[in-house]
């Protein structure tokens, strides 16, 4: 798949429904306690491990960015649509927010203390997973914690509408943990945990924990 294709799909179908989209996932924290004990407990690895900057990449509205910060987080939120950081920056005014694309990180080697991917990678295909990881990794500290969720599943579908009835064009795709864990091992991480579960955010979705590998150390 083309990455300028795919990723250029991607934004269009956020700008158009970003409103809507903030609109719709605005409280959803506040009926998922397993998502929100998985981000208390990402927090508290960013603070044992020297504390520092934290990315949430795909940051949408910026809910997940918000929440972090109320719990002492220095986070800040990426996204490649324009259209949803402005968003972001109207409901979380005084938050950092900028427009960028998880393939190409405009960030320093190793400056994040931490790095969110929450239902972020749904949207890209497998062969630009790699690619990805490794912008995760080389922003990363060595050590640095890494908290991912996506959906469950074996499929891929095209959605072509949602949030309020808004036309969209993008791909979700549904993967397995193991296979997702699979890609962080080859991508220079060591995963921790990983959870399934079923919530408002997701009919059944995963969270893995994992942490950048020093350049060094190899496997597991």
């Amino acid at each position: 798949m083309n990455t300028a294709g795919w990723l250029a799909d991607t934004r269009t179908s956020y700008d158009t429904v970003a409103t809507s989209y903030a609109d719709q996932v605005r409280d959803l924290l506040d009926r998922t306690p397993y998502e929100r004990t998985a981000l208390k407990l990402f927090a508290d690895f960013v603070e044992t491990t020297g504390r520092g900057p934290v990315a949430d990449v795909g940051c949408g509205s910026g809910r997940i960015t918000a929440h972090l910060h109320e719990r002492g987080v220095d986070a800040f939120g990426i996204d490649l649509s324009p259209a949803m950081i402005e968003v972001a920056r109207r409901d979380h005014p005084g938050l950092r927010f900028e427009v960028g694309s998880m393939t190409d990180l405009d960030l320093a080697d190793a400056s994040l203390a931490g790095l969110v991917a929450w239902y972020s990678l749904i949207h890209v295909p497998d062969d630009e997973i790699g690619l990805v990881l490794a912008q995760f990794r080389r922003v990363l500290r060595p050590g640095g914690p890494l908290l991912l969720s996506f959906h469950v599943g074996d499929e891929s579908r095209l959605k072509t509408q949602g949030y309020g009835g808004h036309p969209m064009k993008i791909h979700i795709h549904r993967r397995q943990p193991g296979r997702v864990a699979a890609w962080l091992d080859d991508a220079g991480f060591t995963v921790e945990a990983q959870m399934t579960l079923s919530s408002a955010e997701s009919t059944l979705g995963a969270i893995l924990f994992a942490r950048r590998r020093p350049d060094t150390q190899e496997g597991p």
